[in-house]
């Protein structure tokens, strides 16, 4: 038992965690159009600036401030504001010593850093049915990379960063014939169900695709009515070899990942991935992560971690307390690798109030 971590499902990946010597977190970003709806997304303080989101996070990442923008991104509703989940992951990994690498699934906006390019196309509006245009080629170029980065290091811990992609999960999830309609999460307190509904809809009935009719494959999910990042983190995952354990660290969109590999490979075994987010992700009362992960594979086992905010010194670390913002950049995942690698809840928490200073 470890505090700030309940489990929903088997705990062996931890103790494989614990003992790992030098696993490796991946930080996966990418752009989907579908962000600039107004309204769908809080990763930015304004619809044009969720672009620029993904760069962002993992400029804060390799350099402490960013360079493709002026301010830091954080998730803004009204007059209130959250810090980006980023600080939270930098805060993480740092006081864990986890090494990082940095892969561009489909970004618009590029970092001003070195990353591992899986493709030279960035996600499209999903209403148009063409989400993404070359989910083949991301898919085959994670795959290769996941099975170079699983020769290297013992585990893996896959994080994600892109603007609307509870929306383009949706999209997937209901392609791929899931029950997902108001059980995807939202970076804001208010989550558009209906909105993102209605936004995937249109986006089937362009791509020509009914769920209830065809049988619809995961890459086709993806290159209609979703992103980048899913391409790819699916390919990451199926690239490793067996034996290797993974950590997806995020919410929704981990869920859509799943839903992918097991449209592609159907006897997947689940019992090697954990998915660890936050527990604003997992107590998310507008959403269902559980329900949509037993639909799934009954293997898969959920971590949620709470780095108890409700105590924070930090005024915008109290609004994740009001689902301001739940979880992005690995941030579950991240704060997931450290508790679990000896750092107590308490001093995870001062040391993202340091960082997010």
């Amino acid at each position: 038992m470890i505090e700030g971590i309940k489990t929903y499902g088997n705990n062996s990946l931890i103790n494989e965690l614990k003992y790992a010597i030098d696993p490796v977190f991946i930080c996966t970003i990418g752009t989907t159009e579908t962000s600039l709806i107004p309204g769908l997304s809080g990763a930015g303080a304004s619809p044009d600036l969720t672009e620029y989101t993904p760069a962002a996070d993992v400029e804060i990442l390799c350099l402490g401030n960013v360079k493709c923008m002026d301010n830091i991104p954080q998730t803004v509703v009204g007059k209130a504001a959250a810090p980006t989940p980023a600080m939270l992951t930098k805060a993480s990994l740092q006081i864990a010593d986890i090494p990082f690498v940095i892969v561009d699934a489909g970004s618009k906006i590029k970092p001003q850093i070195e990353c591992m390019r899986m493709g030279s196309k960035y996600g499209r509006d999903i209403r148009t049915g063409k989400g993404v245009l070359n989910p083949l080629e991301i898919y085959e170029n994670a795959r290769d990379l996941g099975a170079e980065l699983a020769r290297r290091h013992p585990m893996l811990i896959i994080g994600e960063s892109i603007a609307a992609g509870t929306t383009t999960a949706l999209g997937v999830l209901k392609a791929l014939g899931y029950d997902a309609n108001e059980k995807v999460s939202g970076s804001m307190p208010h989550n558009p169900h209906d909105m993102k509904t209605k936004i995937v809809d249109e986006g089937l009935k362009n791509a020509n695709l009914d769920p209830k009719k065809d049988n619809i494959d995961g890459l086709q999910a993806v290159g209609a009515v979703g992103d980048p990042i899913l391409a790819a983190v699916s390919g990451l995952v199926i690239g490793v070899d067996e034996q290797i354990p993974i950590i997806l660290a995020g919410g929704t969109q981990m869920a859509a990942v799943c839903a992918i590999i097991k449209s592609i490979k159907p006897n997947f075994d689940f019992s090697r991935i954990n998915i660890a987010t936050t527990v604003y992700v997992v107590g998310d009362e507008t959403a269902d992560l559980i329900g949509l992960l037993s639909q799934i594979d009954e293997d898969i086992t959920l971590h949620s971690v709470n780095p108890n905010f409700e105590e924070s010194e930090h005024d915008g670390l109290k609004n994740y307390l009001d689902g301001f913002v739940k979880e992005g950049t690995g941030a579950g995942g991240a704060m997931f690798t450290a508790l679990v690698r000896g750092v107590p809840v308490e001093k995870l928490r001062k040391k993202i109030e340091k960082v997010c200073k």
